[in-house]
């Protein structure tokens, strides 16, 4: 079926355009203080409305945060039913659009160069959390080429800015760790290009899971429903997209590493300090009058931007070996990557410990896995917890694996003072036997309770009808 975004979906301000008319931008006052400020009042709005801050701190160049705050908003973006979410991101993954490469003339993002700036003169970097290390870019989509191959990877790293200049990146071993390694043996720096203030789709596209070589700016064209349009950066081959707000121009250096962090992450606790890869900036682009997107750290933006590609990619891989799996959700008290709920109609008993065990395998973070019927909603955190107390025995439905690989930032691996992401995985089969004694399990419904309207059959004056009842009494 041919799809495609609305066009207020194809970049950040259209986006913001959008929201506000349909009151889900909130303006702030003017100088709002970078250090804090910004982050609290995001955060007071979270999920409910995005935020525009005009001159944050007294800079002359907004900020926004919170416009991909809610799964719904990011179903509208992409012209689908939130039911779809899934499947619209895992069909754009695995059918992606190239790019269509336009000229700097028809490219916003290349509308003002600046050569060597001064990132924290030039734009408004907030501090988010309480014990951070210093101000940080954290919707800051890195696009990289692979030093063999030249193909593209798009990702999100944390950033630290102390100095304008230099900068410090938590890269974690995954793809663009890779490109930074193959360049680094060779001797050279890995040139890398910054995007800030992408549409809603690209920034999702960046969080896809597919394999190394996969450029997720064609998932984001799929996303789209169109080819995405991206300009080539002026000191690399690298291709951005070319309605982003920013570009910063940088390379990440080759053998050296400093100080970053500490900083809080997406677990809602800080990762420590340690020595980590330095980026060089060289230049900037960006549009006339730019908008600075920052994202709140372990607050909605960036839980939901984490969730639907990893859900979705998971979603596919156990639906590949059990096409009884209907739904999987990664949950917010989880962190929305640790702890994942799965939706199955049992065809077999014990299939769920397969499925908690393929559901271990399609990603390392995932810590907990709990299995549920297909009467229960894996989106309603109390309608599995009521399956899990009424459908599972400790001693005949738990799954333990100790000694596994886990998330690196998840404190509780912590092993002699050091978090080293060795970690015990349980899965929690509470699917119900295929067969038991009369009405042992079964739901307790009320006939009609779906079909009842109350707008029909709620009297909307009921303080009148229970005064006239109670004089009627005397």
């Amino acid at each position: 079926m041919t799809r495609s975004s609305p066009l207020h979906a194809r970049s950040l301000r259209g986006w913001l355009a959008h929201l506000a008319a349909t009151e889900r931008l909130a303006v702030a006052r003017d100088g709002v203080s970078l250090d804090y400020e910004v982050a609290a009042i995001a955060k007071k709005l979270d999920g409910r409305q995005a935020v525009l801050f005009p001159k944050p701190g007294g800079h002359s160049v907004p900020i926004v945060s919170g416009y991909v705050a809610a799964r719904a908003w990011i179903a509208e973006a992409m012209g689908v039913p939130e039911s779809e979410l899934l499947h619209c991101f895992r069909d754009s993954s695995e059918k992606p659009t190239k790019w269509t490469e336009v000229s700097a003339s028809q490219a916003p993002v290349r509308e003002v160069t600046i050569e060597r700036p001064d990132l924290l003169k030039v734009f408004p970097i907030p501090r988010h959390s309480e014990h951070d290390s210093a101000p940080y870019i954290t919707a800051g989509v890195i696009v990289a080429r692979n030093p063999k191959t030249g193909a593209q990877n798009v990702s999100i790293q944390r950033i630290q800015v102390k100095d304008g200049h230099r900068l410090q990146a938590l890269i974690l071993p995954r793809h663009l760790s890779a490109f930074h390694t193959m360049a680094e043996e060779k001797g050279e720096a890995l040139p890398i290009a910054i995007v800030i203030g992408a549409d809603p789709l690209t920034l999702l596209a960046s969080q896809a899971v597919v394999p190394i070589d996969q450029d997720e700016l064609e998932i984001a064209g799929s996303l789209h429903g169109a080819p995405l349009e991206v300009v080539k950066c002026l000191g690399s081959e690298i291709r951005v997209p070319a309605h982003a707000e920013i570009v910063i121009e940088a390379r990440v250096l080759p053998g050296v590493r400093e100080l970053e962090g500490p900083f809080g992450e997406f677990p809602k606790t800080y990762s420590p300090a340690g020595q980590h890869q330095v980026i060089e900036v060289d230049r900037v682009t960006h549009r006339r009058n730019p908008i600075f997107h920052t994202i709140v750290p372990a607050e909605l933006e960036h839980l939901m931007l984490g969730a639907i590609p990893r859900e979705a990619t998971i979603l596919g891989l156990l639906q590949r070996s059990f096409p009884n799996v209907l739904d999987a959700h990664l949950s917010l008290g989880g962190t929305c990557r640790y702890h994942l709920y799965i939706k199955m109609k049992k065809r077999r008993e014990s299939e769920g410990k397969n499925v908690i065990m393929a559901a271990f395998g399609s990603h390392f973070d995932l810590k907990q896995v709990i299995v549920v019927d297909d009467d229960v909603d894996v989106h309603n955190p109390t309608e599995v917890e009521w399956a899990v107390a009424t459908r599972f025995q400790a001693d005949r439905d738990l799954v333990v694996v100790s000694g596994a690989q886990g998330s690196p930032l998840d404190p509780s691996t912590t092993l002699t003072g050091r978090v080293d992401g060795m970690s015990a995985k349980m899965g929690l089969d509470a699917t119900r036997p295929l067969s038991y004694v009369g009405h042992t399990f079964t739901r307790v419904r009320v006939p009609g309770e779906d079909a009842v309207d109350l707008d029909k059959v709620l009297n909307p004056n009921p303080a009148s009808v229970l005064d006239t009842f109670l004089k009627g009494q005397k």
